[in-house]
């Protein structure tokens, strides 16, 4: 039971004991820096229901819980905020309890609970990926982390857009620039090259689109008319009838394509436990449920055909799902998707879509059709969704090619923490192999917990040397850290493991403050699973890590001349480190353990 816990039972006991009645919400929040005490509670919230002076009802709340509360040493009042002092004794009995739990602040999944999917990724075929999946896979990851180790059994999946015009366009530029051009013969990603036929593309059919302007067309017409997108469009039709050979070659470049994110994927340490949706196998899902709506009355059909469900009342629009031909919408076939993956998985109870955030009004649209056509998952499903990333130089454009492309920005993280930890004179007596892997760890450390610090509403500039500083709220700041930890555990030349600590140890203010911050990451992964917020781990982490340097700072460890203190500084900096792990675990961040 965390203290937050403890302390509202007693606190429940004390009101009902006191004022004869129950509340059920006890506020609590950090004691000022100014006051003494370890934890506050908010008595304010309290006041109209108890009828009282906050003063008052906060002395007496405080005399009971020191009566009757053994976690409770002392307290003081200050207006409507009742300071709690707890004891030492309670700190030192909490940390022997958790000492040697590999996985403290984890919960083990409940087999009996309903399994949440968590989508992410979701490429176009077209193209590699760049630095917005990449900030779209690493929340996408580690939401799925964190809300496993919260007690969830969790499910990673993607959907890969694998069908419509912008592929045809790769194709049909590979079909007229490509000369055979294969990964294998260029040397190049898969990915990488159908995306340098995208660009091709979108070249060529600009200078068509000029070459019309200049006969006398208007842009309008001109982007129309140029031959490019009207090839492009018949392909499309071909592939929508199953034309043979068109069939064969967009199997052959998706391909292309999947081994080029499979790779990208394991460089940047993130995966998927299910098959992939391709929206070539779902975009037809949907229509059927369309028809049910109707016979409920939940869509209705216009006079040309199309059916459509107005949400007026509900403060959106009026929205199209199906067309007047008889064609599903995104959001139809997003509609039999979602119903598909519950079928596919009938444990599943809630689905969280990690998707950029110009899509906000698309999902309250899509949950709202779900909830209305009667689905109970529907009430658990979540946008997790996020700003655009930036660079210094400004916007991405795919179709211009000045995107960042993932592959290189993973690279460049490497030269930039190699380059840094030469300068800094970092893994000094380091073999190349050993250097090569670390330069990988730090930077790619660099690279998520920057993006990962930010919270996800949050549109977010990212700047590559600045995530690589070894100081500040960094990556390898952190990991830094934890190498230290190490180390001091390498130095300890005595048995530290398995010794209980004595409740009656004179602690260290240091020592305290270090337990009451380890204390507070069950809850810290509990409220990331229900707020969908890696930033809540990455920024504990580095206060975690911020209260451990200023006790490495104040505190002798290894030099301390008490055995028995000596022992609790060990196991204390061991389970800061342990803490520190589990915590970069969450955000697919590895640590070194030396550095």
């Amino acid at each position: 039971m965390t203290l937050h816990q403890t302390l509202t039972t007693h606190i429940q006991k004390a009101v009902v004991e006191i004022f004869d009645l129950t509340i059920e919400k006890v506020e609590f929040q950090a004691t000022r820096k100014d006051f003494e005490g370890d934890i506050t509670m908010v008595v304010f919230p309290l006041v109209k229901a108890l009828k009282g002076n906050p003063a008052t009802i906060g002395n007496q709340i405080g005399e009971y819980l020191v009566a009757n509360a053994k976690e409770v040493s002392k307290f003081n009042v200050v207006g409507g905020f009742l300071n709690i002092v707890i004891s030492d004794a309670f700190y030192v009995n909490f940390f022997n309890s958790i000492k040697e739990v590999e996985n403290f602040g984890f919960v083990t999944p409940n087999a009996n609970e309903k399994a949440v999917m968590v989508e992410y990724s979701s490429p176009n075929t077209n193209k590699p990926l760049h630095l917005g999946h990449i900030r779209n896979n690493l929340l996408g990851y580690s939401v799925a982390e964190i809300i496993k180790a919260s007690g969830k059994k969790v499910y990673k999946t993607q959907i890969i857009n694998d069908r419509g015009i912008h592929i045809c366009k790769s194709m049909l530029a590979w079909q007229k620039f490509g000369n055979g051009q294969t990964p294998e013969s260029t040397g190049l990603k898969g990915d990488k090259l159908v995306g340098n036929f995208y660009v091709a593309f979108d070249k060529h059919y600009k200078e068509e689109i000029a070459t019309l302007m200049a006969e006398g067309k208007s842009e309008e017409e001109a982007k129309k008319l140029a031959p490019s997108i009207l090839e492009a469009q018949q392909m499309l039709l071909d592939w929508e009838n199953g034309k043979p050979e068109v069939i064969a070659l967009w199997k052959t470049m998706n391909q292309w394509v999947y081994d080029g994110f499979e790779q990208t994927y394991k460089n940047l340490g993130v995966d998927f436990n299910i098959p992939n949706y391709y929206e070539s196998d779902t975009y037809l899902l949907g229509k059927e449920v369309v028809q049910l709506g109707l016979e409920k009355g939940i869509f209705e059909k216009d006079a040309d055909g199309s059916v459509w469900i107005d949400l007026t009342e509900d403060g959106l629009d009026r929205k199209i799902v199906l067309r007047s031909d008889g064609t599903a919408v995104y959001m139809t076939q997003d509609i039999g998707t979602a119903i598909q993956r519950v079928k596919d998985f009938p444990d599943v109870g809630g689905m969280v879509y990690t998707v950029g955030n110009e899509q906000d009004y698309h999902f309250k649209v899509l949950f709202l059709i779900l909830k209305k056509l009667g689905f109970d998952w529907a009430d658990s499903l979540y946008h997790l969704s996020y700003g655009m990333v930036e660079l210094p130089s400004g916007k991405m454009k795919s179709r211009e090619g000045t995107v960042v492309d993932a592959d290189d920005l993973m690279e460049e993280m490497t030269a930039t923490a190699k380059t840094l930890s030469e300068e800094l004179g970092k893994l000094e007596g380091y073999s190349e192999a050993d250097k090569a892997a670390m330069y990988n760890t730090i930077g790619l450390g660099a690279l998520k917990y920057y993006i990962l610090k930010v919270d996800p509403k949050k549109q977010m500039m990212f700047n590559p040397e600045e995530s690589v500083d070894f100081a500040g709220n960094t990556g390898p700041f952190i990991q830094y850290t934890y190498a230290r930890i190490q180390s001091i555990l390498r130095k300890a030349d005595f048995d530290y493991t398995n010794v209980v600590i004595s409740s009656d140890i004179e602690m260290h203010e240091k020592e305290k403050e270090l337990i009451k911050q380890i204390q507070l990451f069950p809850e810290v992964i509990q409220s990331g699973a229900e707020n969908h917020s890696p930033a809540l781990i990455a920024n504990y982490t580095y206060e975690l890590v911020k209260e451990f340097n200023s006790f490495y700072q104040q505190v002798s460890i290894l030099g301390e001349e008490n055995q028995d203190k000596k022992v609790f500084r060990v196991q204390l900096a061991k389970t800061v480190g342990n803490t520190i792990k589990n915590a970069f675990s969450l955000l697919g961040i590895n640590v070194p353990e030396r550095m």
